[in-house]
């Protein structure tokens, strides 16, 4: 019978979104699963086959899960603020929203082609104001929040200004940005200007001066992940460390809990080390050194306050606050000079460059505490003002880079851990010898040598042992038109957060989306943009006087803010009143599977684990984490194509010709190529660009064969697979199998359209094993054993591979048993029935048509997956080899019931052996059950 994959496909698309097939309910009394794709972007481009893979996995997953009986939450939704639409805004003057819109719908039609069971009900999207709103709510929360070290937990502001009412700082253990100190007495006679600011320096999420990328040419604030070699990645413009006054957000109150949170997770250990990596905890002492000449003293956080007499000099970060105090006049235009080189980089540049030493000498020195040496003071790039304190103590007998530095600038370099190594010439870095040249930590080991230092500086009121963390607060700030407004105005000149029954604080329109003339942000081209106090509503921006109507925040927020919540959104999409009921957060708990990549280890991951431990502590919902197992899945690469361009013409010479001229390899769209070769259509390669249009060719064996490399799927390479393309000729039940079949989930594998062949003839095979010809057949008879063995042998290894994730080895499953059962010609419905639903989460429109057609009324989505019964796997019958002196004789065919005395009995019984043995007795027979028997003669 002739497999229509399209009429079929199309009918249960269908039929799916007729009837709501995927439809969650809230209320059930089955067990919950909760399986999560990370939030997709919706990119003009649409999807190319190597989106797909999570999808596909996290899609069989969810299947086989409501086959057991679970309730389960399968919801998709767009992250769809973001920067291409803007950009392209900027360049076209349409409006982000429409250009969004399209991509999501574009994106949805894609999806649905490929069957996903997704809750279509339940999407959402972070750019709606239905959403946002809750966003700004969220905002709001965390600024109405500060972080009791005490409890170890965040707090409602009330709780501090009740604090600070009775006691003011004492008995405070807060996180902060300064610490301050002021009785309960001073802070009641505090103007209300005064107290909102001591405020902002404990609010969870605050504004203060911070040290940003700044590009000029897009006028906004970049991540360091949108920066590369000290230019945009959009654009290659020019980016400049500067100060600037931002919103944060307090993420570092959680390092800690961040950090002991990731026990709990069943994450890829590679994912875990990132995270670890970038909180970057470290254990050692805070101490301080006086500047000669100088009332200030220069603060340094060490993890080795074990060697500090070997400290000799000392190096600032070039934007610490304490340079421009101390810089002598003498140095200071070297300073200067340094000081503007340095803001050219951004911090990740800084951190990653390890190999060029450069600083400059501030003409100051700091005494040692503990030696009374004067040791000079520089600055360099290296440090960095958001780690520790902005200065280091350099020790370069025993640190790589100090070493390096000292080399180059002609420092001392002093010995204080015992070694035989020349430390003029190398550094020695170890925690296994012992101290020397240390006074009274002489002969002492690490362990101790730095527990009786940090006593030693306690006991000299000049520090203490001290946690440090690397992670610092995550800027919240964007100087861009397409994201959340911030609900936030300004009354002289201080922050208030707007009441929360004014939200949504909608996005207004503007004419152009550039920043203003005047340098701020595109907000600030906004003609209705302004806070009415006394009425509470947002009116025109001429009308702003500072008495009763003032200015709101003009930057929105960051890229991140959305994605940073919408798990908990989908347990509860279309609530007015609340961002999640308690109850259904407390229902749907955790993500108990959350599939994505793992480029979002330090950003979003981190992130929502955050949020979701504040909305923990201030009562909102009940779990510290929000994704229990996730797994990254790989990458499906592309198969480029390459012609060879002879240098300084338009001829273009074919592969294996190449190696005879000097040429260019460039990048062609593999859709040139003819059918699945590797030839090129020369004729649709001159039409394809207008400079390639008089293009010449030099060819082999009458040809131009292109070069193939394998790459990272891209538009930019012109290796982009259309899923849309693969669905039309193999069918969305071949694409998804093909992307399992693959390899497993969590490896990159180059993408083959040839191979699709295979798994497409796997479906044909499948569907005819229920027709007789071009008739549908399926018998009642009762299936043999043989047949059954076949089934469970597979309902045995598919529970074990989902359960696994290893989704790649159940295909090749798949084909065995079918090959099997199509051998066997198998048309039993007690077999043919479970199989259908063994396969559907892998492969639904089929099976749903096969049970369908085999008299089904209702979805086999809900049918009860299999239960395997083991004793169809036990063999009756053994067939042992025999083999005599090494050497393989005969087979002999015998009961799985017999023990091994029986066997040896009936093979020294049988006819042949007989023969062979010509009357002798064996030295020795070695019978293994149900393997082999060895007889030795």
């Amino acid at each position: 019978m002739f497999y229509d994959h399209q009429q079929i496909e199309k009918k249960w698309q269908k039929y799916w979104e007729e009837n709501q097939t995927y439809k969650t309910s809230n209320n059930t009394d089955k067990p919950k699963f909760y399986v999560l794709d990370m939030f997709p972007y919706p990119s003009g481009a649409g999807l190319h086959v190597g989106h797909p893979l999570g999808y596909i996995a996290s899609d069989i997953y969810a299947r086989y899960k409501r086959h057991q009986g679970f309730n389960v939450l399968h919801p998709v939704g767009y992250d769809s603020f973001g920067l291409p639409a803007e950009q392209y805004a900027i360049q076209t003057g349409q409006h982000p929203a429409i250009t969004t819109e399209q991509n999501i719908n574009r994106y949805e039609e894609q999806l649905r082609k490929i069957g996903f069971s997704f809750d279509w009900s339940r999407e959402v999207r972070t750019s709606d104001a239905s959403y946002y709103k809750w966003t700004q709510w969220i905002f709001i929360q965390l600024y109405h929040s500060w972080y009791n070290k005490d409890t170890d937990k965040a707090e409602s502001i009330d709780s501090l200004i009740q604090h600070f009412e009775e006691k003011g700082t004492e008995g405070l253990n807060a996180n902060q940005n300064d610490e301050l100190n002021f009785t309960s007495e001073e802070w009641k006679n505090a103007s209300d200007i005064d107290k909102e600011d001591i405020l902002l320096n404990y609010r969870l999420a605050y504004r203060a001066e911070t040290t940003v990328n700044w590009c000029p040419a897009l006028g906004t604030v970049l991540a360091n992940d949108e920066v590369k070699d000290g230019k945009s990645e959009r654009g290659g413009f020019p980016v400049f460390q500067k100060k600037m006054m931002q919103w944060s957000m307090r993420i570092s109150a959680y390092s800690e809990r961040l950090l002991q949170g990731l026990n709990t997770l069943d994450w890829p250990q590679p994912l875990k080390d990132s995270q670890e990596y970038w909180i970057g905890k470290s254990q050692g002492a805070q101490v301080q050194f006086k500047v000669e000449g100088h009332d200030e003293t220069v603060e340094v956080f060490t993890t080795r306050p074990d060697t500090i007499f070997g400290a000799t000099f000392m190096v600032l970060a070039p934007e610490n606050p304490l340079v421009e105090t101390i810089t002598t006049d003498a140095q200071k235009v070297e300073v200067d000079t340094y000081i503007e080189e340095t803001s050219k980089k951004t911090e990740r540049d800084r951190m990653s460059d390890v190999k060029n030493v450069s600083g400059a000498f501030t003409g100051s020195y700091a005494v040692n505490p503990f030696s009374n040496e004067k040791m000079p003071i520089y600055i360099s790039d290296y440090v960095l003002m958001g780690y520790g304190t902005g200065a280091v103590m350099a020790v370069p007998a025993h640190d790589e880079r100090d070493h390096r530095f000292a080399k180059k600038f002609n420092l001392e370099i002093k010995k204080v851990v015992e070694t035989e190594e020349d430390v003029q010439e190398k550094s020695f870095d170890s925690k296994d010898s012992v101290c020397v040249n240390s006074d009274f930590l002489n002969g002492l080991h690490y362990n101790e040598a730095k527990a009786k230092m940090i006593s030693e500086i306690e006991a000299k009121g000049i520090g203490h042992g001290t946690t440090n963390y690397r992670q610092r607060d995550a800027i919240f700030s964007r100087q861009r038109y397409w994201g959340e407004p911030v609900p936030i105005y300004y009354k002289d000149g201080m922050p208030y957060t707007l009441p929360t029954s004014a939200l949504p604080l909608e996005l207004p329109e503007v004419e152009k989306y550039l920043p203003t003339e005047d340098g701020d942000p595109p907000l600030g081209n906004a003609k209705e943009f302004a806070w009415d106090e006394a009425n509470q509503k947002v009116v025109a921006t001429d009308l702003i006087d500072d008495k009763t109507i003032f200015p709101l925040e003009l930057s929105t927020m960051p890229g991140w803010a959305g994605s940073s919540w919408y798990f908990l959104r989908y347990m509860d999409p279309n609530d007015e009143e609340t961002f999640v009921k308690k109850e259904l957060a407390d229902y749907w708990g955790q993500v108990d599977l959350y599939i994505g990549g793992s480029e979002h280890a330090t950003g979003h991951l981190l992130y929502s684990r955050f949020w979701n431990m504040f909305l923990k502590d201030r009562g909102y919902i009940s779990h510290d984490e929000p994704f229990q197992k996730l797994i990254n899945q790989g990458m499906i690469l592309g198969m480029s194509a390459f012609v060879y361009r002879i240098d300084g013409t338009n001829q273009y010479v074919s592969k294996n010709l190449a190696k005879d001229y000097k040429t260019q390899q460039i990048h062609v769209d593999v859709s040139l190529l003819k059918g699945t070769s590797d030839e090129l259509d020369t004729e649709a390669f001159k039409a394809w660009r207008p400079d390639y249009a008089d293009a010449e060719f030099i060819l082999e064996d009458g040809k131009y064969i292109t070069d193939r490399e394998v790459e990272k799927m891209s538009k930019s390479k012109y290796n982009v697979v259309n899923p849309d393309d693969i669905c039309e000729e193999y069918g969305a039940d071949g694409l998804r199998l093909y992307e399992m079949f693959l390899g497993p989930l969590e490896q990159s594998k180059p993408w083959n359209t040839q191979g699709l062949s295979g798994v497409y003839g796997f479906l044909k095979k499948f569907w005819n094993l229920y027709f007789n010809g071009d008739v549908f057949e399926v018998s009642d008879e009762e299936p043999t054993k043989a047949e059954y063995k076949v089934l469970h042998t597979l309902i045995k290894k598919v529970v074990y591979d989902i359960e696994n994730f290893s989704f790649n080895t159940s295909v090749s499953s798949f084909m065995i048993a079918v090959n099997e059962l199509q051998k066997i010609k198998c048309n039993k419905r007690n077999i043919l029935e479970p199989l259908a639903v063994i396969i559907s989460p892998y492969a639904p429109h089929i099976c749903e048509e096969l049970w369908s057609l085999s008299g089904h009324s209702t979805s086999i989505e809900f049918e009860k997956f299999p239960a395997l019964n083991e004793d169809y796997l036990v063999e009756d019958e053994i067939e042992y080899p025999v083999s005599v002196n090494g050497k393989m004789k005969f087979k002999i065919s015998l009961s799985a019931q017999l023990s091994a005395k029986e066997v040896e009995d009936l093979v020294i019984s049988n006819e042949k052996m007989q023969q062979i043995l010509e009357g002798k007795t064996p030295k020795k027979i070695i019978v293994v059950p149900h393997r082999i028997v060895n007889i030795v003669i």
